[in-house]
């Protein structure tokens, strides 16, 4: 391998707080972005060991296929760069394990039934264990199934101060199963930056589209 290949491309993880990166000078990056569990099911590692790390060394492949994907630039068109990369990683397709669709089933119920604010709710509607659904989500998604919930409920509370909430914050907070205030601002602070209040006074004058 090339010195400094690795240094080129990176895995990022399941972040559960926000994180600031300082940017100088002038690049260039392509990236694919994995549906929940899915990098983990594709490379057969625990995703558990990327969470909050949002820089790490891709050692699920092997060399020749880093030393390609380091090939990628700003030479090569959008299009050209994603059929490299689908032929690159081609050799690792293996069949969707039945966890994997698991995962995405209970995702996919979390993301669009806003009524769900208790990963008690998610296990009775999914018809699943408490124990299993946690190994699966450490595993595959690398961050428990109550953070991912609760990543959906303040995408939708953001939603509603965007479509004009002008309700209190400790009712917002209660709607989507916060029913301590403090601890719903500062869940809220870690995802999107600033307190409930803050983003509330700033938001824009035309409603936005749901966050998903």
């Amino acid at each position: 391998m090339r010195e400094g290949v690795t240094d080129s491309v990176v895995v990022t993880g399941v972040l559960t707080r926000r994180f600031d990166v300082r940017l100088a000078g002038s690049g260039w990056v392509f990236g694919a972005k994995f549906r929940p569990g899915g990098f983990a099911a594709f490379t057969g590692t625990r995703a558990r060991e990327l969470r909050d790390v949002p820089v790490a060394p891709p050692i699920a492949f092997l060399p020749a296929t880093v030393e390609s994907l380091a090939t990628l630039g700003a030479h090569l068109a959008p299009d050209e760069c994603r059929s490299h990369m689908d032929a690159v990683l081609r050799p690792y397709v293996r069949d969707v394990e039945p966890d994997y669709s698991t995962v995405l089933d209970v995702v996919e119920v979390m993301l669009h039934d806003r009524e769900l604010i208790r990963v008690q709710q998610v296990e009775e509607r999914c018809g699943i264990a408490a124990r299993r659904l946690q190994r699966l989500f450490e595993r595959l998604v690398g961050a428990p199934p109550k953070w991912v919930l609760a990543r959906y409920r303040i995408h939708d509370a953001v939603t509603d101060l965007d479509n004009g909430y002008a309700g209190s914050l400790a009712d917002l907070a209660a709607r989507y199963g916060w029913f301590d205030q403090a601890h719903f601002t500062r869940e809220f602070t870690e995802l999107v930056g600033v307190s409930p209040g803050t983003y509330m006074q700033a938001r824009p004058k035309e409603p936005r589209p749901r966050a998903v």
